[in-house]
């Protein structure tokens, strides 16, 4: 944590460059007592201090290292967006499958066993899996074409359209180590992505699979169909605890899907925006930041209960 009254935001960032340099100018420009810079890390000891007082997570989904920096900068008191115990412990399975639970509209989903695991695991390993799998029961659950996807939260990385039992087990024995979903498709032209920001601010953006960029229509947050959808993104927002998350639904007539629930790490790019989308998710991200700068809010779960100490004592 910063020692002196200037506050020091860290960004944690992959391969994006018009999001992160226009929220470091636009922080850095803001007349605060506030630093904004790239997070610069290298084998972190345990007791080592976290020179931020917030960090914005970019990437951690991709690079488990910065996860694990992560966690420790929290349990130092740092600020992280969005919190690393709370994405850690997400997935598109855990997530769609809260999100039929709270009642929303959900494709229906099925989790696979891993097709491969690390070499030290033996057969008794395994003795809980049902083999051979009902990849028939499975397709008629799911129904096709459905998407085989990698389970876990952030990105679009690894997926797949399958048309049959067949493809689904091609694609399956090539899936190796991760864990894979297979969803159904719910077939619809119109995609409308939620962008949330701090729990409260939302931007309905159609997303447009032709052009693979949004529409420059805003959805009308205060009319009927976007009432609705923000109030769904909201709910699934705060039910995971997220300060910025991008909700996707589909439309099939007036009836909205969600297909995914959680995105903590939405891609933010002049490429996919115009000027007035793009700015609105970057001057809403800064003014989060600030804000959660001078009121940080409690933490909750697991990192509520490590730094309250609320731990079992060891025993040898």
């Amino acid at each position: 944590m910063s020692q002196d009254k200037q506050k020091r935001i860290g960004i944690l960032v992959g391969q994006e460059s018009d999001w992160p340099n226009a929220l470091l100018t636009a922080v850095n420009n803001a007349n605060q007592p506030v630093i904004a810079e790239f997070v610069k890390i290298g084998g972190t000891y345990m007791n080592e201090t976290c020179p931020y007082d917030l960090i914005i997570d970019r990437v951690s989904h991709e690079i488990p290292y910065y996860r694990s920096y992560l966690k420790l900068a929290a349990l130092q008191g740092c600020t992280t967006i969005n919190n690393p115990f709370t994405w850690s412990a997400d997935s598109k399975f855990m997530s769609i499958a809260l999100t039929n639970q709270l009642g929303f509209n959900s494709p229906r989903s099925v989790v696979l066993p891993n097709k491969e695991v690390e070499e030290e695991n033996k057969p008794d390993s395994f003795r809980n899996l049902v083999y051979p799998m009902d990849w028939d029961g499975i397709i008629d659950f799911v129904g096709v074409p459905a998407i085989f996807k990698d389970v876990s939260v952030g990105g679009r990385r690894l997926v797949y359209r399958v048309h049959s039992v067949d493809e689904l087990i091609q694609h399956y024995d090539e899936s190796g180590t991760r864990t894979m979903i297979l969803q159904q498709i719910v077939e619809s032209d119109v995609h409308i992505h939620a962008f949330v920001i701090g729990q409260e601010k939302v931007q309905l953006l159609r997303y447009s699979l032709a052009d693979g960029r949004y529409l420059p229509e805003l959805i009308d947050t205060e009319s009927e169909k976007g009432q609705m959808l923000t109030q769904a993104a909201l709910k699934l927002t705060q039910t995971f605890g997220y300060e910025i998350n991008m909700v996707e639904f589909v439309l099939q007539g007036d009836t909205p899907y969600v297909i995914n629930s959680t995105n903590p790490a939405p891609i933010i790019d002049k490429k996919l925006m115009n000027e007035d989308q793009f700015n609105w998710c970057l001057q809403e991200t800064v003014a989060l930041a600030l804000d959660r700068l001078q009121q940080p809010q409690p933490p909750r779960g697991l990192l509520r209960d490590l730094l309250n100490n609320n731990v079992p004592e060891q025993t040898t």
